[in-house]
């Protein structure tokens, strides 16, 4: 559909944005559903399938291997990990910070299949899940 009007175009256009800005601030940071109160974050994420396996790749750069937690609910795998600070606590004045800190949580809708969980791997910063299909 080809806008004649400036005005209808700038409208669009202004829509537009709009609609990107939420699609990020989404991926990045929504308000805690749960106890916590501080804001949370989701990191991008990858899947992967075939007739085997699904494979899933969560970025997660500066996040600790040990602060993962992945459990299995009904139709989703959860990863929940705190990416902390980079200069907490140090002597630095922030001037821009774009990178997400703090709890994250993300929700990965799995197929109905019957899943079995292999050792995940952080490489790189990126966290990868394999998930074998069971017959």
């Amino acid at each position: 559909m080809a806008l004649r009007d400036p005005a209808d175009w700038m409208w669009a256009q202004a829509c537009d944005l709009i609609a990107q800005a939420e699609r990020m601030h989404g991926q990045f940071f929504r308000l805690a559903s749960s106890a916590r109160t501080q804001a949370l974050w989701e990191p991008p994420i990858d899947v992967f399938e075939d007739e085997r396996e699904l494979v899933v790749v969560v970025a997660m750069p500066g996040v600790m291997a040990e602060s993962i937690q992945l459990t299995m609910e009904p139709g989703a795998l959860v990863v929940r990990a705190e990416r902390p600070p980079a200069f907490a606590g140090l002597r630095y004045a922030v001037r821009q910070l774009e990178i997400p800190y703090g709890f994250f949580e993300r929700r990965i809708p799995l197929p109905d299949a019957r899943l079995e969980v292999s050792a995940p791997e952080l490489t790189h910063g990126c966290l990868t899940i394999r998930l074998r299909k069971r017959d």
